[in-house]
């Protein structure tokens, strides 16, 4: 990139300032004042020249369209690229073939893949396909997939709850200011957080995925999504309405049972209503039979999947903000009384540190990232010089990753299950990821994501408190930085 300095004695050489400076009449003509040179000082001291239109000049565009002209390469390029998308023209076979989907430590069970189709539950998945690790290992299973939707339904009807006593929260706000705005704008997305998930099976319990099965609008989930959000709006008028006219908050309040039994509505008509008692029953990889009869999700949850959810503490890496404290997202949540969303912030090597030390270990790792980013589906692989960009067209990326989590140029958007880490000479190169997208996706549903890869976009990892050092739990006892409900490190829950 050319960077322009204007300054009394500047000498501009990029063709952009050759065209707003060099012919006065040009200027005048594109409604710029004439100058008679490159800086004119007024009396009193002061630069008011050049003027710098602040449109796009006929002849600057010419001197665009000759320069890519003159160069055969763009004529190339424009024949390769015009034709298919960057991540298949331009992607780049050494970024691959160093870095084969084999890893020194891998968990020893390979769960089937699971599909969250047209839907954006993948923290659900996540979640679920990290718990259901330990079960396939004490019960001997080939195949398990936990109930997804159960957890979903909950979900709807517990966000909707959340978003009307935030609602609540800002009767007094201004309707057009930026934080009611915010509420309004995706009251019920299906995201979500790890301590959000907690919240859920803490309260409500899990189910097998045959016990409460998909439906059209679990797996394709925007047309329930849009319903529901249109009525939670129509409440929210209905509230701020009621208050305006001189009811209590409380007296608002009272509003809320018929508003969360016609959501209860929909949530049932769409999916069906949820198991209250399952039978669990099953054959394991010898053949055997095994049935558990009328259990409740809780107890389901309880007595077979036996993973204490609420030890664990999520990691997050946020060079924006201090490392070694705490942080939480304002309005962000789901579950009304529930422990409030809250992250630990810790530099990347320490997360990618105890990451692999949980892996070694036999354990899956719950991670957050943004997903979307230098990244083949075709080929199931995730490196920031997979797809090569200067090639094509001659620049490079100039942002950190706080630059990039600042100028809204990534954020968390996709949770998935770390499976594996490759390790040469005590130092991580590549990880395996379980993901959730259909076993026709990549490497027969995994990935292989770059150690470089992990430091520019992981932002997330969730691991069991005696995975971490007494230093970093201390942190936990801290009152939490609160930061802005737009802050990308909510991004994941919408």
């Amino acid at each position: 990139m050319t960077v322009v300095h204007l300054t009394k004695s500047t000498i501009v050489s990029s063709s952009y300032a050759r065209h707003l400076l060099a012919n006065p009449q040009e200027q005048q003509a594109q409604g710029a004042a004439p100058c008679s040179s490159v800086a004119k000082t007024a009396k009193d001291g002061s630069n008011d020249c050049p003027k710098i239109s602040q449109g796009i000049t006929i002849p600057q565009l010419k001197d665009y369209c000759g320069e890519f002209d003159a160069d055969i390469k763009n004529k190339l390029a424009t024949l390769t690229i015009s034709r298919e998308a960057y991540s298949n023209a331009l992607e780049n076979r050494e970024v691959y073939l160093k870095h084969p989907p084999v890893f020194s430590n891998k968990l020893e069970i390979d769960a089937p893949i699971t599909d969250q189709k047209s839907s954006g539950r993948c923290w659900i998945f996540a979640g679920l396909n990290m718990l259901r690790q330990r079960m396939m290992k004490e019960y001997n299973l080939e195949d398990l997939e936990l109930s997804q939707p159960f957890i979903f339904f909950y979900d709807k009807l517990e966000k909707s709850n959340w978003f009307l006593e935030n609602v609540l929260n800002t009767l007094d706000e201004d309707l057009d200011g930026r934080v009611v705005q915010y509420l309004l704008k995706d009251p019920v997305g299906d995201g979500g957080q790890w301590d959000m998930f907690v919240a859920l099976i803490e309260k409500y319990g899990v189910v097998p995925k045959e016990a409460y099965p998909e439906t059209h609008h679990t797996s394709s989930s925007g047309q329930m999504d849009g319903l529901v959000t249109t009525k939670l709006r129509e409440y929210a008028k209905t509230m701020r309405a009621a208050h305006a006219k001189g009811k209590s908050v409380e007296e608002v309040r009272g509003l809320k049972g018929q508003m969360l039994k016609e959501i209860h509505r929909i949530m049932s008509v769409s999916l069906g209503q949820p198991p209250k008692k399952l039978n669990w029953a099953f054959y394991n990889k010898d053949k055997k039979f095994h049935e558990f009869r009328d259990i409740t999700p809780l107890q389901f949850y309880k007595d077979h999947v036996k993973q204490d959810c609420k030890n664990l503490v999520s990691l997050i890496n946020d060079p924006r903000n201090g490392y070694m404290k705490k942080y939480t997202v304002k309005y962000l949540g789901n579950v009304h009384g529930a422990e409030q969303v809250h992250y630990i912030n810790l530099s990347v090597d320490h997360i990618k540190e105890y990451a692999a030390s949980v892996i070694k270990s036999g354990r899956p790792v719950w991670f957050g990232c943004d997903v979307g980013k230098f990244h083949s589906r075709n080929k199931g692989m995730m490196d920031p010089e997979l797809i090569d960009y200067k090639a094509a067209f001659d620049f490079d990326f100039g942002m950190t990753k706080a630059e990039r989590l600042q100028y809204g140029e990534s954020m968390m958007t996709h949770a998935m299950v770390l499976t594996g880490v490759h390790i040469e000479d005590d130092k991580t190169v590549r990880w395996r990821i379980e993901n959730s997208w259909g076993d026709s996706y990549g490497n027969k549903g995994y990935l292989t994501m770059t150690d470089k890869w992990f430091d520019e976009f992981v932002y997330q990892i969730v691991l069991e408190k005696s995975d971490l050092p007494k230093e970093v739990l201390d942190v936990l006892d801290q009152e939490a930085v609160v930061l802005p409900p737009w802050d990308p490190m909510g991004a994941l829950a919408k």
